[in-house]
């Protein structure tokens, strides 16, 4: 038979993880890692419920095994490939008669080892929600659009400091050019997912080095607790001079055409206002980027500045520099780092 094991136990072991969900309820979270073999599909999952509420309890259980029974042979099949060693975990939405019954077919066809998880997905996204209620110490890179905030955060992650890109995870760079260049979107839930799991790998016992951010990244948002933690966390600002900044987007963003910096510049044209809108995307048309990215940087950094001051947040530290050298720029947060431990 299997035995029945917590989330944190199951996850803390790292091993094979099949998730028995639907396809749909896997697409919109899943713990990264888990393997999906669904024992129904979306509309087989529609229709067991259908017949749960509205006729019997009896009648779905009746129609769920006629349903699974030609899918068992393949069951085996997928779990094998997952678990080859034959030691295995198994979770569906709360740990119930899904991932049992899956558990318990496993278990009877040569697995040596098989795992239910108590709770489920569900419990895994309570662990994950209460953990960013209490998240590790953080500390926050602040700086208008264009510093290179990103790349900053990646050199300090390759010299040895704790860092999360929660620009990477989301997929976005926040602005309304931020979708450029990069992959669709997770959802919120998958992005939260893929966050707990990145801060899980990292030693809670030494602070965390995110990049400043509004509450949601492109069409995702941050956990609230997280987010929370973060504005009340130091920052530090790293102030680039606009033109400077302006020359480093252009390398960045016009690799992928006009059309697309056209479409974002249209998103944000009431904001720039009629003059400025008009101007920008005569620029981006005639080729002449910077001029277009120093227009459109003038907006970001008052939105920036605007946003620093309706939100209560912790203490905030200036430092100057005159490059996007993400190189020489980790270089100055780190000296100035060593400076702040010292004294």
């Amino acid at each position: 038979m299997f035995q029945e094991s917590g989330m944190e136990e199951v996850l803390s072991g790292g091993g094979p993880l099949i998730d028995v969900r639907s396809p749909g309820e896997y697409l919109q979270g899943h713990i990264p890692g888990a393997v999906n073999i669904p024992l129904f599909t979306d509309e087989e999952r529609a229709r067991v419920g259908t017949l749960y509420s509205r006729v019997s309890p009896e009648k779905a259980m009746e129609t769920g095994l006629v349903l699974v029974e030609p899918k068992l042979g393949w069951f085996l099949e997928e779990a094998c490939r997952v678990a080859p060693g034959g030691a295995v975990a198994v979770h569906c939405w709360r740990g119930g008669l899904r991932s049992r019954s899956f558990a318990r077919h496993l278990a009877t066809n040569g697995f040596r080892e098989v795992t239910v998880v108590t709770g489920g997905y569900k419990a895994y996204r309570h662990l994950l929600l209460r953990y960013f209620e209490h998240p590790p110490e953080l500390r926050v890179l602040g700086g208008f659009t264009g510093s290179g905030k990103t790349e900053i955060l990646r050199i300090l992650a390759s010299r040895g400091v704790q860092t999360v890109d929660l620009e990477g995870l989301a997929c976005h760079k926040g602005s309304s050019f931020g979708a450029i260049g990069c992959d669709s979107q997770p959802t919120t839930e998958q992005f939260e997912n893929n966050l707990y799991e990145a801060f899980r790998k990292l030693n809670p016992a030494q602070p965390v080095w995110l990049e400043d951010e509004s509450h949601n990244i492109g069409g995702v948002n941050l956990p609230v607790g997280l987010w929370q933690h973060m504005q009340k966390s130091p920052t530090l600002f790293i102030r680039i001079p606009r033109e400077v900044r302006a020359g480093g987007l252009v390398g960045e963003y016009t690799g992928f055409g006009t059309a697309l910096l056209e479409e974002a510049t249209r998103r944000i044209a009431r904001r720039l206002g009629g003059e400025n809108s008009i101007k920008a995307l005569g620029f981006i048309a005639a080729g002449h980027f910077r001029e277009a990215a120093l227009i459109l940087l003038a907006y970001y950094d008052k939105s920036y500045t605007r946003a620093l001051q309706l939100h209560t947040r912790g203490e905030i530290t200036e430092i100057q520099a005159e490059t996007v050298d993400p190189e020489k720029n980790a270089t100055i947060i780190l000296e100035y780092e060593e400076r702040r431990r010292t004294h």
